[in-house]
């Protein structure tokens, strides 16, 4: 049996040119010394070489073991995902019992764009196999999540973190992954059945107060954030979060000490020092939002955000001719941003 290779190294693999010698060409050899040519050129990266050789060799009589299953993976790591899901095809055909085939077949599914037809085969994989790779269980789970299986999806995922399948860390795994697939009704619904399963699961809240805010739902995302401020005190992103909802409704001074409890707790993000500089503008202290708004500049100065507020806060402090210099910047670094998004002629 086949030693599985780990998934994640598979799913990265994209087409590009090769660079290293060509192999010599084919001399008279026999199959077998055929097939171990390709697989050292598949060993030291020259999948494009041994694409060529395994192709020759389908083609033979007697079928050397394993040669479609070598096609499979150097067509994969070639970008040729078609092709490897033909070959991979005949591999599981000719050995069904050829766990990584089986396996790469669900994962050139998935890629293609099929996961419900992908589930069969990474279902066996891990009938095979029950403590599979996590990153196997990964994949399965994101399957499971486009065929609409969200339960199914959430014991995936708890296979995959090492939890209770039914348990308030499941359910509020399950709801990160459904907001990052921009699907926040859902990952709503997973947060919330995780605070029944456990009442005081940190960031259960905080999924509720993002997908509130997402909503525009200024009034529920403060009253989550807060809800998320009372368990988890030291996690500096709530405090940035409530103070925009702060803002939102113009309750500066509040905004102003959440973004300072935010600052103090995590220096190393520009958001808080952005929006810490929005207030002060607010609160008219132009000068003291130019401190905050410096500092971030420092640590992003490709935010054009950035440069705007800055403006503001010079223009406010009299100083015109500097305002307007921080304006054509932000403006130059916004059209630039603007041209990288323009789909290519």
């Amino acid at each position: 049996m086949r030693t599985l290779l780990p998934v994640a190294l598979f799913l990265s693999f994209q087409a590009f040119g090769q660079t290293t010698p060509a192999t010599p060409p084919l001399q008279a050899a026999t199959p077998t010394a055929q097939l171990a040519q390709a697989e050292d050129a598949m060993k030291h990266g020259r999948n494009q070489d041994a694409v060529p050789i395994l192709e020759a060799l389908s083609q033979s009589t007697p079928l050397p073991k394993g040669v479609f299953h070598d096609l499979g993976l150097a067509y994969y790591r070639t970008g040729k995902l078609a092709e490897a899901q033909k070959a991979f095809s005949r591999a599981v055909q000719n050995d069904p019992s050829d766990e990584e085939s089986v396996q790469m077949m669900g994962l050139t599914l998935f890629r293609m764009g099929q996961p419900a037809n992908a589930i069969p085969y990474l279902e066996k994989v891990r009938q095979w196999t029950p403590n599979s790779e996590a990153d196997a269980n990964y994949v399965l789970g994101l399957c499971y999540m486009n065929s609409q299986r969200y339960d199914d999806a959430r014991r995936a995922f708890a296979a995959q973190y090492g939890v209770a399948p039914d348990s308030g860390a499941a359910y509020l795994l399950t709801g990160n992954m459904l907001i990052n697939a921009n699907l926040p009704e859902l990952a709503a619904a997973q947060a919330q059945k995780a605070l029944v399963a456990t009442p005081n699961l940190p960031m259960a809240h905080f999924l509720l107060g993002e997908v509130a805010l997402f909503k525009s739902d200024i009034d529920g995302a403060t009253k989550e954030f807060e809800a998320e401020r009372a368990l988890n005190p030291g996690y500096a992103p709530v405090y940035d979060r409530l103070g925009d909802t702060y803002a939102h409704v113009g309750k500066y001074q509040e905004a102003q000490e959440a973004l300072m409890k935010a600052i103090s707790l995590d220096t190393s993000r520009t958001g808080p020092f952005i929006l810490m500089g929005k207030v002060l503008l607010r609160r008219n202290d132009p000068q003291s939002a130019l401190l905050y708004l410096r500092h971030a500049e420092k640590m992003d100065p490709g935010n054009f955000i950035t440069h705007t507020l800055i403006g503001q806060a010079l223009r406010a402090s009299g100083q015109e001719a500097e305002a307007k210099q921080e304006f054509d910047t932000a403006a130059k670094i916004h059209a630039a941003g603007e041209l990288k998004l323009q789909p290519s002629p």
